[in-house]
């Protein structure tokens, strides 16, 4: 059973740093796309970042383009997101997930993800 473990959320300042990290167990992903979503209460889930175990590709969502880096670590099974210049806005509860299929370009869609983490919330203040 695929499990993923997100951690590394917390409250910081406006214009702050964090770095989330996603452990995946029960699975060697070698294929397939691994991504960051986030949530706020009474809001659809927003895509981050993905990218594609297959090609390397990244694909980022525009709120967060220029600041946001999505990178991984093969041997660890981890995928990472370091949030740069954090906003108030940027304020959710933060998912990493997993999709099956391969793909050369990853994909924004939540649901062609196959396999969610418990989230991890980060709080940004003004």
């Amino acid at each position: 059973q695929v499990q993923l473990v997100e951690s590394g959320g917390g409250l910081v300042q406006a214009g702050g740093s964090l770095r989330l990290s996603c452990a995946a167990s029960g699975r060697t992903f070698s294929s397939g796309s691994m991504g960051w979503f986030r949530q706020t209460s009474g809001k659809e889930r927003e895509f981050i970042a993905a990218f594609s175990w297959f090609s390397g590709n990244t694909r980022y969502g525009n709120s967060v383009k220029g600041r946001f880096t999505i990178s991984r670590d093969n041997a660890k099974n981890s995928v990472y997101l370091q949030m740069n210049s954090l906003k108030p806005e940027d304020t959710a509860r933060y998912y990493c997930a997993a999709e099956s299929s391969t793909r050369i370009n990853p994909s924004s869609y939540d649901t062609n993800y196959d396999y969610w983490g418990q989230g991890t919330q980060v709080t940004v203040s003004s």
